[in-house]
């Protein structure tokens, strides 16, 4: 039986795993997911600079459930905006280990349809 620390060990190296493939740029920086029991967050990395250029997150928009599939298109709108604003057109996505599936595919499915290519 897998605990859920054993869990979040699977998916931290399944994220290293994927990390080793993929990075961002200043031009095509890299959208990065983060999904939690209670939230989710999203930011846009230059891991050339080590610099989060943008950021969004059901916390900042004050959400009354941050946990479900409308806070995470939500926050892909939310992120695809702040993208904007940064001149920011295409990215990288990074699912951050988790399956594509659920919360994280609506955030990117809103991202894509607010204007982000990727």
């Amino acid at each position: 039986m897998i605990t859920k620390l054993d869990r979040n060990k699977v998916r931290q190296k399944r994220h290293a795993r994927i990390r080793n493939k993929i990075s961002g740029t200043a031009s095509r920086p890299r959208l990065s997911v983060f999904r939690s029991n209670a939230n989710i967050t999203a930011q846009l990395i230059d891991d050339v600079k080590g610099v989060t250029l943008a950021s969004a997150s059901s916390i900042d928009l004050k959400l009354e459930n941050g946990s479900n599939v409308a806070a995470a298109i939500a926050v892909g709108t939310e992120i695809a905006n702040r993208a904007k604003k940064a001149n920011i057109t295409a990215v990288v996505f990074d699912r951050g280990g988790y399956l594509y599936h659920g919360r994280v595919k609506a955030l990117a499915d809103a991202a894509r349809a607010a204007g982000l290519e990727f």
